[in-house]
């Protein structure tokens, strides 16, 4: 769902912290209207869902079967064990809601180290800056100012277990300062802690014959941020905690070498959290929740407060309109990669959310170039529907290849 919407749901927890044919035809304009009824799933630090680099964002936020790279370890860790590199470093910078606010970014730094053996160590920074937030009283007045800040560091690991299939590993932890310490209705508030892991695999099969063609195909998956509830405050007990954005991406690309020069790489990604869908609670004549011993009361779905291990498992089949609300919580994104003799790149994308659960549905460009040592790729977001906090944005992400960089240096050194 929509980033901004989330995360205002998460601030807004955080600081207050607490007859006959037209009856049967309004009858069925009440179970369509209930059936498009908005539920969009919450979660703390929605931001760990961010597509980081523009790669992937110029493809429709595609990724987790595409070609190995820098990047890779927010996709899928185990597709750095497919690197044909020592070692690469990327920095990515993206502007967020930069048609209301001109201090709101997203950082990402990320690289990789290929071992002598099969494996490969990455590791990355994603820091998430909210800008300058004014704090008043009820009454209005000043009483503060806060830069609220979230950031994710990661290390990873990738292995080749054959030659076609790789397996993969983060660790995250993660920090969500949203209130600076303020103390609110007499609670004080804390920054929120969580750490987590990623665990990914990867089967990825080069040389393949198509025709008279040569391509690779790829299947992926990550099971990302599989991790303890985030809390800002000790007021409310485990009532109070929220779940992290645990994800299940699950893709695959066809890459084909059109000749000597050109290569195309199509590819799709499917996402579902794994974390418990709101249910629908009984409501009393005011519109208002009814309680039964202190506990809302549950109509359809289950009760949202449960154990990460019991959230995941529950949340292919916790909500509230059965089957068929399950498969409107999967996201689809599908990509399009050109690339002119590994030199020049042009790409489009496409993502798909349901309107019932926040529908975001956009189209991507991208654009990629590299030169000697370094790499430099654009995406841009174009929303088919509601409002989108990267609309009208540019991001980049400039990639380092130092084997390019020693390779240069060596031939500098034999002149």
């Amino acid at each position: 769902m929509n980033y901004f919407n989330r995360h205002s749901i998460c601030a807004v927890t955080v600081v207050s912290l607490l007859m006959g044919n037209t009856i049967h035809s309004q009858s069925n304009q009440n179970q369509r209207a209930n059936e498009l009824q908005l539920n969009t799933i919450t979660t703390a630090v929605p931001f760990l869902l961010i597509t980081p680099d523009s790669r992937a964002g110029g493809m429709g936020d595609v990724g987790v079967a595409s070609s190995p790279d820098v990047n890779s370890i927010h996709w899928n860790p185990s597709k750095l064990a497919f690197v044909d590199k020592k070692m690469g470093i990327g920095i990515s910078y993206t502007p967020w809601l930069r048609a209301l606010v001109p201090d709101i970014n997203l950082a990402y730094l990320s690289g990789f180290y290929k071992t002598k053996k099969r494996g490969t160590i990455g590791a990355s920074l994603r820091y998430f800056s909210l800008g300058d937030i004014t704090f008043t009283d009820n009454n209005g007045n000043t009483i503060g100012q806060f830069r609220p800040n979230e950031f994710a560091i990661d290390v990873a690991y990738a292995v080749k277990l054959s030659k076609t299939f790789s397996a993969g590993g983060a660790v995250r932890f993660v920090n969500s300062n949203l209130t600076g310490g303020a103390l609110v209705e007499g609670s004080q508030t804390k920054a929120g802690r969580s750490i987590a892991v990623d665990i990914s695999a990867l089967y990825r099969k080069e040389k393949i014959k198509l025709s008279d063609k040569k391509g690779t195909a790829a299947i992926g998956l990550n099971i990302s941020n599989i991790g303890s509830k985030m809390t800002y405050s000790d007021r409310g007990g485990v009532n109070n905690a929220n779940f992290i954005p645990i994800n299940m991406r699950l893709g695959g690309s066809l890459t084909v070498q059109l000749d000597d020069y050109n290569s195309i790489a199509i590819l799709a990604d499917v996402n579902k959290l794994l974390v418990p869908t709101p249910p629908t609670y009984q409501l009393d004549t005011n519109g208002a929740v009814v309680y039964k011993n202190g506990q809302p009361v549950i109509l359809k779905g289950k009760d949202p407060n449960r154990g990460v291990a019991e959230g995941i498992f529950g949340s292919f089949n916790d909500a509230p309109g059965g089957s068929k609300e399950e498969l409107r919580e999967i996201n689809y994104s599908v990509g399009l990669e050109y690339w002119y003799n590994k030199l020049f790149a042009v790409r489009l994308g496409y993502f798909y959310e349901h309107p019932t659960k926040g529908n975001r549905k956009y189209f991507t460009l991208g654009a990629g170039v590299k030169y000697n040592v370094f790499g430099l790729d654009f995406a841009y977001l174009i929303p088919t529907q509601q409002r989108n906090p990267l609309e009208n944005t540019l991001r980049f992400t400039l990639t380092f290849d130092f084997d390019a960089f020693k390779a240069q240096n060596d031939e500098k050194a034999t002149e």
